[in-house]
């Protein structure tokens, strides 16, 4: 059976890391306020000359190194983010440039928190297909540049970074490696509890997040657990038989209850929200390349992936790394 292998992860995160304090001192909140609520102790933004396409290169060429590829051995980017550098061209199609990189298919998703699992299958699905033979998935955000820095409640929560896979499609993948099963939903019954209020057709202008909190944690812990229940069913295993969950980095209150639904301790869960806080569609690729970095995921773990996002958008991915 042809699969999509994880051969590389890569991440970047800007320069400049604003701590809880700091925050407090240009936002009406404080340290206890923002961990009590959703265990976030500090965040990266984004400087002068950083962008999406500036995070996501810099992960790619990250991942590019790790699987010990060049560009020249990418014949696909598929990059997910909710704020490209331009309404077009892609910021995919700047990253593509930026590596080196000519002719490919290169394009974004957009899909919020959720995109990087939407990109991850969508180039699953290309590579098992054959229309492509390794590519680059990517998730990236500035969400710092979309943020009302005026509204406590949302601005706090959210950080800026990028994260990446490079995956090769391997026929009959050594101990069943690679992507086994994926699931996504969405339904726009449920779009203004997170959105962005601007767009180019609407407002003309970028507009900032708006979210309705409590309505979104609620939908958050069901859509999560159902979402993870239907993966374990289609790839026939149990959830006792995964090693590790990579979540979304929303908030530590959802991690923790999606866990406990699943009768899964918090040990197996990979947390970096407390050091990155939300980094959108670049929060599963970037926890999981830090737990891969620092030796907690193995080669042949098997790894649950899982994000919800605005839309509503979620969906889930189980792999063996």
């Amino acid at each position: 059976m042809k699969r999509s292998v994880l051969v590389g992860s890569g991440s970047a995160l800007p320069k400049n890391c604003v701590s809880n304090e700091e925050l407090a001192k240009r936002v009406d909140t404080s340290d206890d306020w923002i961990r009590e609520r959703t265990g976030i102790t500090q965040r990266f933004l984004a400087g002068e000359g950083e962008t999406t396409a500036s995070l996501a290169t810099a992960a790619a060429s990250a991942a590019l190194d790790d699987a010990g590829l060049t560009i020249a051995d990418i014949d696909l980017i598929v990059l997910a983010t909710a704020t490209p550098d331009n309404t077009f061209p892609a910021t995919a199609t700047k990253v593509q440039h930026q590596l080196g990189g000519k002719g490919f298919p290169a394009f974004d998703v957009a899909a919020v928190c959720s995109g990087f699992l939407y990109a991850l299958t969508t180039a699953d699905a290309m590579l098992r297909t054959g229309m492509a033979k390794r590519a680059i998935v990517i998730g990236a955000e500035t969400f710092s540049r979309i943020l009302d820095w005026e509204d406590r409640t949302t601005c706090v929560l959210f950080g800026d970074g990028a994260g990446a896979f490079v995956i090769e499609a391997q026929d009959n993948a050594e101990s069943g490696a690679g992507i086994i099963a994926s699931r996504l939903h969405a339904d726009g019954e449920y779009g203004d509890m997170l959105f962005v209020d601007g767009g180019p057709s609407t407002t003309g202008e970028v507009g900032k997040v708006r979210m309705k909190g409590r309505e979104v944690f609620r939908h958050a812990v069901t859509n999560l657990s159902s979402v993870l229940s239907e993966v374990l069913e289609e790839a026939g295993c149990k959830a006792e038989d995964i090693d590790w969950i990579v979540p979304h980095q929303a908030n530590l209150r959802i991690l923790d209850a999606t866990a406990r639904k699943l009768g899964l301790s918090m040990e197996q869960v990979v947390v970096t929200v407390d050091q990155h806080a939300n980094t959108s569609a670049a929060s599963v690729p970037l926890a999981f390349d830090v737990a891969k970095k620092d030796g907690r995921i193995k080669k042949g773990d098997l790894v649950m992936l899982e994000a919800m996002g605005g839309g509503f958008t979620w969906g889930a991915a189980l792999m063996r790394a």
